[in-house]
């Protein structure tokens, strides 16, 4: 059995994965059936690629640039959590790094989460620093959010009172992101967990197309008694979002939805059907105001595709299965 199991989703961005296959392989690609070993160390790995039917020649190049790479070519986009599913209950490794397909692992970050793994046998989900192209840091750790911070979170409110209260607390900001720290939940474009975790409480929901998949897990595995670390010293590069960018409108549904779904199932039908309500009157009001500014003749093409985005938010209704299945690299 080998030690890690690397998993990657990927969805018509070839460029960005081959970046992300050599970030963690090096230049030197190893041939195929040879054992994978982090350079330095006793432990091996292997990689997964599950590809949700991409038409940029994704699979073609794995195979033929990645040849040792495990891969699943999916003839339909099961969406992220599915498709990571799929490649969790092939693989046999002790612990599993689901890593996005637009991120870049920086140096030794992988051994420095599985020596923490190690050390710390008490840590069921850890994530590091990531960074923007640019070096910034990526806000990557939260805590669970509130009823209000759902009504706050992307929506009109945020964009009326960017600073508050609620958001800070939810973005961790009155603690540094420099210091290794117990969280609630991380984003999910690198998070490392263990088996024993994944059969202890299951994979990831595939219910969650995508978005608030993470979330969810992380949910789930602080109840089963887990803890979730940040872990700043491992750094990862993340070109946020280079595969959901492609498809606007699903973006915006699919990350509404989610939310609604994850409020729906973990603070009851109730809670949920009031939060969909409240987001569906945003998008009332923000299709409201494009068109009036196309009618103004204000950047009339920018407001028309606006509206036709939120007029697609409206008809999904927020409900899942009921949009179009495009899928991110996470």
């Amino acid at each position: 059995m080998t030690d890690l199991s690397v998993v990657i989703v990927s969805w018509n961005v070839a460029d960005l994965l081959r970046r992300c296959l050599r970030s963690i392989v090096g230049d030197a690609a190893p041939e195929r059936g040879t054992d994978l070993a982090l350079p330095g160390t006793s432990w091996t790995y292997d990689i997964w690629v599950v590809d949700n039917a991409s038409t940029d020649g994704s699979p073609e190049m794995v195979r033929r640039e990645f040849p040792f790479v495990h891969l699943i070519a999916n003839s339909d986009n099961l969406g992220f959590s599915a498709a990571n599913n799929q490649a969790i209950a092939s693989s046999e490794g002790t612990y599993v790094l689901l890593l996005n397909c637009d991120a870049e692992v920086m140096g030794n970050a992988i051994e420095m989460m599985l020596s923490h793994m190690e050390q710390h046998p008490d840590v069921g989900m850890l994530g590091p620093m990531l960074r923007y192209p640019d070096g910034t840091v990526q806000p990557s750790r939260r805590r669970f959010p509130t009823l209000a911070t759902a009504y706050l979170e992307s929506t009109l409110l945020q964009r009326w009172f960017p600073r508050n209260r609620v958001l800070g607390r939810y973005y961790v900001a009155d603690v540094p992101d420099d210091v290794i720290q117990e969280v609630d939940w991380i984003v999910g474009a690198c998070m490392m967990t263990r088996r024993q975790v994944v059969e202890q409480v299951g994979s990831l929901d595939s219910g969650f197309f995508m978005y608030s998949e993470e979330l969810d897990w992380c949910y789930r595995i602080k109840q089963a008694g887990w803890k979730v670390v940040y872990l700043p010293a491992a750094e990862v590069v993340h070109h946020e979002g280079r595969s959901s960018e492609q498809v606007v409108p699903a973006r915006h549904i699919h990350f509404q939805s989610s939310k609604v779904r994850f409020f729906r199932k973990h603070h009851g039908t109730v809670a949920g059907e009031l939060l969909r309500l409240f987001l569906l009157g945003t998008y009332v009001f923000q299709l409201s105001e494009e068109g009036a500014k196309w009618l103004l003749g204000h950047k009339r093409r920018l407001r028309a595709e606006r509206v036709r985005a939120y007029w697609q938010v409206l008809r999904s209704g927020l409900i899942e299965g009921r949009h179009e299945q495009d899928a991110r690299c996470a």
